[in-house]
């Protein structure tokens, strides 16, 4: 018979014995409620940090939105006025060429 590994054994079932108990425990419940108590005022940081964060986002999103709306007005504004020297150009050559 092999000693050493029942004696593992035993200890093993002692002290699983034992720790139930003190899982189980007055005092280990008081841990456990601390504990979860500082586990939920963290959960409140991290939401009001994500909610900063999505309000942070949804603003240069839209910034983002402005930004590129007015560059594109700028750029159609240009290529009517780049459509109009090109009319005016060809207007001239055409009075040149037929001079009436």
């Amino acid at each position: 018979m092999d000693w050493k590994k029942l004696g593992i054994f035993a200890g093993g079932v002692l002290m699983g014995s034992y720790g139930i108990r003190i899982l189980s425990g007055r005092d280990a419940r008081k841990a456990y409620t601390h504990t979860t108590a500082a586990v939920l005022r963290m959960k409140d940081t991290v939401m009001k940090d994500v909610t900063t964060i999505r309000e942070n986002a949804e603003d240069i999103v839209a910034a983002a939105k402005d930004i590129n709306e007015e560059r594109q007005r700028e750029y159609d504004a240009q290529m009517v006025e780049d459509a109009k020297e090109v009319l005016a150009r060809a207007s001239e050559a055409a009075a040149e060429a037929d001079p009436q």
